[in-house]
């Protein structure tokens, strides 16, 4: 029997994790997006946003948007899946420009070719988050909102097609697109995480190192070190790019404050001035928290997933084993775990 390969079983393992992850935090992310797009509401807790949602629209009020944030992932998770080429092609004409056929890229020219992978990825995923936004938030200007009026009714629960065709009747195809100027400065958000991951990671090699006796070799970074890590620098790159959040949230929400934003600056400038400094961080806290429980998710469970897919490549035909082992499915189901994992966090 032609046996499913490793790097293909951790791919499953990795998006099944990542899937796990997202639907036990959802709520969070849920809570954070509502706080971003209600401008008017008086500053409250995470249990005290929960309350208040279950009371109004029950348990699956937390979860309005999971069906739409799913899709997202699957077509972000187009786009990663055909990036390989497209980073061998970019990659290819960087060293054109240097007269060199082989070689490899300097971290600047990497994070330069990843930053414009990054943006085509916005760009295509773009009208589905402006799906995922409204399902979320479930509110519409109401018909005084001309006048001035910032008003809004709660909508009743639409699926996907409904709420696309809701955005096409009331603001036209270019709705799909708001939000996409602070979506694209959000590619930053990555990239400050890397960037802030490896001098941490060599600043912690070389104390080590300093530790050691001469002659002694330098143990590697344990599974902890590299938790650690990551849910530091992802801590630091939200917090810094939050405030672009919250401008895209409320662009992408579709209501009276969105609609008035002219450019991502002027949506950061408005809200500072109409509610300080303090509003561009409205539903930080559940971000946070949900980005740091999806890292200590798949920290924990990892292993235990990993172990249950192989048991079940056991179980498979043949015919489906051969196929998932093709370097391109390989390659997609790769692009997968990074992008879930990306999308839960």
């Amino acid at each position: 029997m032609v046996g499913l390969s490793d790097s293909a079983v951790h791919a499953i393992s990795g998006a099944a994790g990542g899937c796990i992850a997202m639907a036990v935090t959802y709520p969070l992310v849920n809570l954070s997006t509502r706080s971003q797009v209600e401008a008017k509401t008086k500053k409250e807790s995470t249990r005290a946003a929960a309350l208040k949602v279950i009371q109004r629209d029950g348990i699956a009020g937390l979860y309005d948007g999971l069906s739409s944030s799913l899709v997202g992932i699957a077509v972000t998770n187009g786009a990663h899946a055909a990036s390989p080429r497209s980073f061998e092609e970019a990659r290819a004409l960087v060293l054109r420009s240097r007269n060199k056929s082989k070689g490899a890229l300097s971290m600047a020219e990497s994070i330069l070719v990843s930053a414009f992978a990054g943006a085509a990825t916005s760009i295509l995923s773009n009208p589905i988050w402006v799906v995922n936004t409204r399902q979320t938030v479930r509110t519409t200007v109401s018909p005084d909102a001309a006048s001035g009026s910032t008003k809004k009714v709660v909508e009743k629960r639409r699926g996907i097609i409904q709420t696309v065709l809701d955005i096409l009747s009331t603001d036209g195809p270019a709705a799909f697109f708001h939000g996409l100027g602070p979506a694209l400065i959000l590619v930053s958000n990555p990239i400050l995480q890397f960037t802030l991951f490896e001098q941490l990671k060599n600043l912690i090699i070389r104390r080590r190192a300093m530790r050691l006796t001469k002659g002694a070799s330098i143990p590697p970074l344990t599974d902890l070190d590299f938790f650690l890590l990551g849910a530091v620098t992802k801590l630091f790159a939200t917090s810094v790019t939050y405030p672009y959040l919250t401008v895209k949230a409320r662009m992408q929400a579709g209501n009276a404050e969105g609609k008035s934003y002219a450019s991502a600056f002027d949506g950061l400038r408005k809200i500072v001035a109409q509610e300080g400094v303090r509003g561009l961080y409205k539903g930080i806290g559940p971000k946070l928290t949900q980005s740091v429980a999806t890292a200590a998710l798949l920290f924990l469970a990892k292993e235990k997933i990993y172990i249950a897919t192989r048991k079940v490549r056991s179980l498979l035909p043949p015919r489906f084993l051969f196929r998932l082992k093709h370097p391109d499915t390989v390659l997609f189901l790769q692009a997968l775990v990074k992008t879930v994992v990306k999308a839960a966090a």
